[in-house]
């Protein structure tokens, strides 16, 4: 039975970085996919759909480039291509991620991995089975879409994300339930392709995860504008076939709503992929379907580590490759170099919105005396170039000592700017600190100094703010 020091059981985010970074510390590693590498991220998530979202705002900006004094006539888009544009990227990325693993001397084994007893991996393929042993195993499988259990998910015009991205046309109507990330990106993207989109969410709000309650407004108002209906407070009870379509029926106020469309998407979360992963009399403790780790990712089971989407905690490929960077080096017996405990959350809407650390709400709750400074964009010369809508910048400092604490955007290039603030928060610096480096002029950037200044007092705003009528 061949051995090696690792096995990373799944090709994701997750378990192709913690594979590079493994071998680069002289781990003789493998890594197990039965799939493309890259996981769902890079084949039926993020990528896509921000290639999707790019290039419907493409089209949206060039059907309203006469603000700009830009006429186009007969714009159109051809979906076939925008597919091809999506699928080209991925393949791109994915063929990246094996050459990463075969530079580093990273073995890829093909086939479905099955954890088994003793630290050994069968891997099961149309050749056949095979088993290798590891001296430590890392399960980072991923997830899959979660679909409601009521009445009429089953239906054939209900779908996943995964199946939405096979279609080969644009819907003329769609109805998503849930309103989450995964929502509010796949409703801009068909909103702007001119679908028909409504969104149902069981919360009081959209993006209910988001703690900042300004970025749901404002993004439910701004959804409002392309077209997009949203029903929160909502409480799906089934979906049902009708003649042309299909029908979400749900309660609103105590009241049955019907909206017809003519498909559903199901985008209310993923659970933990763990089909087939646990051998027989493979004894790993799990809570609500998540592996169970500690804070170094080891599982119950000693020798087996676990991250990603298996495990408790947010589902972002971001904190996944952090996470696998982490256990690679914990494995190694290195320093840890990363702090997968701050966070970064994006959302890939027009405008982009992205948070980190807490927000004032949430350190008013904890007791932690703060002074917030927020920022407008509508004064930053840039966005004014680019006709930007409702975009603010807010920082979280806190009293006394200015250490920046967290901050949460919503403007153009939000998910690119997120960064500054993550290596702030990660290592303690103040806003002072943060105000040292001078930011250039004209860039959506300047409003970062713009809400520092406002956290410290010392705002000097480039336009003006209007005084009240």
């Amino acid at each position: 039975m061949e051995k090696y020091d690792v096995i990373i059981v799944g090709a994701g985010p997750g378990g192709y970085v913690c594979g590079i970074q493994a071998a680069k510390a002289g781990l003789r590693t493998a890594v197990v996919e039965d799939r493309e590498v890259g996981g769902t991220c890079l084949n039926r998530g993020c990528i896509p759909a921000k290639a999707m979202v790019h290039a419907s705002s493409v089209y949206r900006e060039m059907k309203e480039s006469e603000q700009f004094g830009v006429f186009a006539s007969e714009v159109r888009y051809d979906y076939g291509k925008i597919l091809a544009y999506k699928e080209g990227v991925t393949e791109q990325l994915c063929q990246g991620v094996e050459a990463l693993l075969k530079g580093n001397g990273v073995t890829l084994l093909k086939g479905k991995g099955r954890l088994e007893k003793g630290k050994v991996v069968r891997v099961v393929s149309e050749a056949g089975e095979t088993c290798y042993e590891g001296e430590r195993i890392v399960l980072a499988t991923g997830s899959k879409p979660f679909l409601l259990p009521i009445p009429g998910m089953e239906l054939p015009g209900v779908l996943t994300s995964d199946e939405l991205f096979r279609l080969r046309e644009v819907p003329d109507s769609l109805v998503i339930i849930g309103g989450g990330v995964i929502s509010v990106e796949f409703a801009s993207v068909y909103a702007n392709l001119g679908c028909k989109v409504t969104i149902v969410e069981a919360m009081a709000r959209l993006l209910p995860n988001m703690e900042d309650r300004e970025i749901s407004q404002n993004l439910r108002m701004i959804l409002k504008k392309r077209g997009v209906e949203v029903f929160t407070s909502a409480a799906v009870q089934r979906v049902e076939q009708e003649e042309d379509g299909y029908a979400c029926v749900f309660l609103e106020k105590e009241k049955e709503v019907r909206v017809s469309a003519q498909y559903v998407l199901c985008a209310v979360g993923r659970i933990p992929n763990t089909d087939g992963l646990l051998g027989e009399g493979v004894d790993l403790v799990l809570e609500k379907g998540r592996v169970v780790v500690d804070e170094n990712f080891a599982s119950s089971v000693e020798g087996v580590y676990a991250i990603g989407d298996l495990i408790k905690g947010m589902q972002l490929a971001h904190l996944s490759s952090a996470q696998g960077i982490y256990v690679a080096e914990h494995l190694a017996g290195k320093a840890v170099t990363v702090d997968t405990g701050l966070v970064p959350g994006c959302v890939y809407t027009d405008p982009e919105i992205a948070a980190v650390g807490i927000t004032e709400e949430v350190a008013k709750e904890k007791g932690i005396p703060v002074k917030t400074g927020k920022f407008v964009m509508s004064a930053n010369g840039k966005s004014l170039i680019t006709k930007e809508e409702r975009g603010f910048i807010k920082v979280v400092t806190e009293e006394g000592t200015q250490k920046v604490l967290g901050a949460q955007m919503m403007c153009a290039r939000a998910t690119d700017m997120i960064g500054e603030f993550v290596t702030a928060i990660a290592n303690r610096m103040t806003a002072d600190q943060m105000l040292k480096g001078m930011r250039v002029h004209p860039t959506y950037n300047e409003g970062v100094g713009e809400a520092l200044e406002d956290a410290v007092g010392e705002a000097v705003h480039i336009m003006p703010k209007k005084k009240p009528q």
